[in-house]
């Protein structure tokens, strides 16, 4: 690897870091490698990593695809489909992921974020989509995950001006699920991270696969696909059941013996 994605666990989470900030974290061929290898060895990690987050280093998420690679890929006449690829991958990962942005998300790196479960920013965070500023065009599936998260109006909007969105618009607008304020953003987030992990993981993975499986589908065949092709109870189900009325029972005992 290049260190260029760099990878802590810790209790469940594993942490992926995009790691240029002398490049405000720009995106390469190069991170993307990174990134490649890091999601194929999470996605067979399901015993010990429940949750993944991805966030930039030096405050920073990305400001995008590195423009010297873009404009040698224009002379080349090349097609990025690698990198959607990798893309693909972080969409399709067992496990819930959080998609944590502090400073500048554009782009390239837009199209990124928008293939996490969970989206959330910092009030000073700031969203852009502007590849018509430079005669470009998304190729790594931002123009149908945009309008799903925003719909189609908003996606327009964005797509067309190319203006910036600070973190508090964006979360009015749907683009993220939560907006932190600035000083209580790493709190926040580990807060929604123990939340996330507190429920059964192997449930959260059977969700996550039918919420994929069916994106896209009509009510019936969805449907369809929920009732026969469900994975059913996780291992752990019984045992969380008998917690649930363990504690019910002794609070309803509380409640009796209270003067």
């Amino acid at each position: 690897m290049n260190g260029l994605v760099l990878r802590h666990d810790d209790h469940g989470i594993a942490t992926l870091t995009l790691n240029r900030p002398d490049r405000q974290n720009a995106l390469s061929k190069d991170l993307f490698e990174d990134l490649e290898e890091h999601l194929d060895a999470i996605a067979r990690d399901i015993k010990t990593i429940g949750l993944v987050i991805l966030r930039g280093a030096g405050g920073n998420f990305s400001n995008g695809y590195d423009m010297d690679e873009v404009a040698d890929a224009v002379r080349a006449h090349t097609k990025p489909h690698y990198q959607s690829e990798v893309i693909e991958l972080l969409a399709r990962l067992p496990q819930p992921v959080i998609a944590a942005v502090q400073g500048r998300c554009s782009t390239g790196s837009l199209e990124l974020v928008l293939a996490a479960d969970i989206i959330v920013a910092t009030e000073t965070a700031l969203f852009s989509e502007a590849y018509a500023r430079w005669g470009l065009t998304p190729v790594w599936a931002l123009s149908l995950r945009l309008p799903c998260r925003i719909g189609t109006a908003k996606a327009r909007e964005m797509i067309f001006t190319g203006r910036r969105y600070s973190g508090l618009e964006a979360q009015d607008m749907h683009l993220t699920n939560f907006c932190y304020p600035d000083d209580r953003f790493e709190a926040e987030l580990a807060d929604l991270a123990q939340q996330i992990l507190a429920n059964s993981w192997y449930s959260n993975r059977v969700n996550k696969q039918i919420l994929v499986a069916t994106d896209g589908l009509p009510l019936r065949e969805a449907h369809a696909l929920d009732m026969f092709k469900n994975e059913g109870t996780a291992p752990d189900a019984l045992e969380r059941l008998q917690a649930f009325f363990d504690h019910h029972n002794a609070m309803h005992a509380g409640k009796k013996t209270s003067p």
